[in-house]
């Protein structure tokens, strides 16, 4: 049973939470930016029927669009180590949040690939073939005509994805990291007063939500407003 709720405790957490928001921000920016990059690889195999590497792209979207991510946790946590083992490496000292990052990246790049092949899908053949018709080899058309243009169509996409990111990091606590979630359980022990606790780490899941929902609006409209214009 907990104590009986005293809201001093809510303002009380939400201050002691407060620090904890940078780990959970580390991850969460992490994986995205290292999720982008592995979406921006494993989709060209896709986009270009690449035959073994499109079905290694498949198989790689397929593992963790179709696992729960806790499950992924615990198999890159306990199993990368005892990989890494057979060669001689150890990585059991290894902090916990390296772990957690590796596989949020993994998981939100699976996501990302799909957003990745509509978005370079929506772009103008057109250009493109203007693009080649200026000198361009496929490559520098891509990178600089295509992706950055597709980029833009997926902003409304990735922020949605960046939101959900930062709610899912709160089962980073399942393998010892110390974000928000798992700070407030431990505060919570602590004191007995779970409902405070969680009222407080609720608000400040709420407010960094809300936050990124404005920021991601004021950035669309920019895009919007001024348009695209190429490398």
């Amino acid at each position: 049973m907990g104590a009986p709720f005293e809201f001093s405790y809510v303002i009380d957490y939400f201050v002691k939470l407060l620090p904890t928001i940078s780990t959970t921000l580390l991850i969460v920016v992490s994986a995205m930016v290292f999720g982008l990059i592995i979406s921006s690889i494993a989709a060209l195999p896709q986009m270009y029927n690449i035959p073994v590497l499109k079905q290694l792209s498949k198989l790689y979207v397929s593992f963790f669009r179709g696992t729960p991510i806790l499950i992924q946790l615990f198999l890159f946590y306990y199993g990368v180590p005892e990989i890494l083992g057979l060669f001689g490496i150890n990585a059991n000292r290894a902090p916990a949040i390296y772990f957690v990052i590796l596989t949020y990246s993994l998981h939100s790049g699976a996501f990302m690939v799909e957003m990745i092949r509509a978005s370079v899908a929506s772009v103008d053949r057109g250009q493109v073939e203007a693009a080649y018709a200026m000198g361009m080899s496929g490559p520098q058309a891509f990178f600089r005509i295509v992706l950055p243009q597709a980029y833009v169509t997926a902003l409304p996409i990735f922020a949605n994805m960046v939101i959900g990111s930062l709610k899912d990091t709160s089962l980073a606590f399942s393998v010892g990291v110390m974000e928000m979630t798992g700070k407030s359980s431990t505060l919570a022990t602590i004191s007995r007063h779970f409902i405070e606790a969680y009222i407080s780490l609720a608000l400040i899941y709420f407010v960094l939500s809300f936050v990124l929902e404005r920021v991601f609006g004021v950035l669309e409209r920019r895009v919007q407003k001024r348009g695209f214009a190429p490398i």
